[in-house]
């Protein structure tokens, strides 16, 4: 079943990725070239699944309709550079040298490195169970990740980037500032590095966690029911995180995949209403700027209000329609 894949990986790797290492004389990199060209196939064939679910389910029963898209268009690139160019780069090639580094380190050390199956025995021959815990441990780690980041005024300047987008598509996903992407890392590599993933497994991790966060991201009006509701992310249930009053601290909803974590720690919002997206504190550069200026204008957000209160900062340049308080008046889209 793999075959193409590999087939494809390797005609990347024989073709572009050997001679261009050559050329740049880093041919240490040769024997991991495979597994970066492996990765970056899945991340290609990744999107092809998406669009493939995502846009007839848009066309199907799209929430909003927009007579001109083009914001949308950034998106579609982000969406490249992540799955297909840098995502399978930081992820395999950075995260073995990670995790060789650490195991030779703890191997110099006289220790064992850290792996589940060490933690829980009960999962040697059980890879399928083990990659399951993986996918629940990482969704665990990112919703706190996810819920700092609209706490911390620095780092929700770097987030509004994401959350500027007032037509959400299944392409937003990937809308991120490169520096908000730098700590995703961090902080993935980190825990995955704490219960022994495997390298080969850790890009795929992510590609399966972008491919469901993709579709919770989707233009469409798509709930999955009272039960299905509380056992994965809807795009209903995470257009409320997106809503333009859920900005910064008031936000709701943070799970990237699994809503356990909001109804464990309260920050759930299950309302059947399909809310308006965007930021109103946002400076429009956010919004429907080019790539670049999109980066400089969250970085230069970032500079400005580092170390301020995010209360303090997102409520200086409200816009809409205010009514008590500071709060909107959101109407059903």
């Amino acid at each position: 079943m793999t075959a193409p894949f590999d087939t494809l990986a390797g005609w990347l790797q024989e073709h572009a990725l050997l001679p261009l290492l050559y050329a740049l004389g880093l041919m240490q990199w040769e024997d991991i070239s495979f597994g970066w060209a492996l990765f970056a196939v899945y991340g290609a064939a990744q999107v092809v699944l998406t669009f493939a679910i995502c846009m007839p389910l848009e066309h199907w029963r799209p929430v909003e309709r927009w007579p001109d898209a083009r914001a949308v268009t950034v998106d579609i690139l982000y969406t490249f550079f992540s799955r297909v160019g840098l995502l399978p780069l930081v992820t395999f090639v950075l995260f073995y040298q990670a995790q060789v580094a650490l195991n030779g380190f703890l191997a110099d050390q006289g220790w064992v490195p850290p792996t589940l199956e060490r933690l829980f025995p009960f999962l040697l021959g059980r890879p399928v169970l083990t990659f399951c815990l993986y996918v629940v441990i990482l969704d665990f780690s990112d919703y706190w990740r996810h819920r700092l980041s609209h706490v911390f005024g620095w780092w929700y300047a770097l987030h509004a980037l994401h959350h500027a987008q007032r037509q959400m598509t299944f392409w937003s996903d990937d809308r991120n500032h490169l520096l908000d992407e730098i700590i995703a890392f961090a902080w993935f590599t980190a825990v995955a590095l704490l219960i022994g993933i495997p390298p080969m497994q850790f890009p795929l991790l992510v590609l399966l966690l972008r491919l469901l966060e993709s579709l919770s991201h989707a233009n469409v009006r798509l709930s999955f029911g009272w039960i299905g509701e509380r056992l994965l992310v809807s795009p209903r249930f995470h257009r409320a995180h997106h809503g333009t009053t859920a900005s910064g601290r008031q936000s709701v909803n943070y799970g990237a995949i699994l809503p356990w974590w909001d109804m464990l720690f309260r920050t759930a919002d299950f309302s059947p209403t399909y809310v308006p997206t965007g930021d109103p504190t946002a400076e429009e550069a956010l919004a429907t700027g080019s790539y670049a200026a999109q980066q400089w204008a969250g970085l230069r957000r970032m500079l400005r209000i580092r170390g301020a209160p995010l209360n303090d900062v997102t409520l200086r340049t409200q816009v809409g329609t205010p009514e008590g308080g500071g709060r909107y008046n959101l109407k059903q889209v």
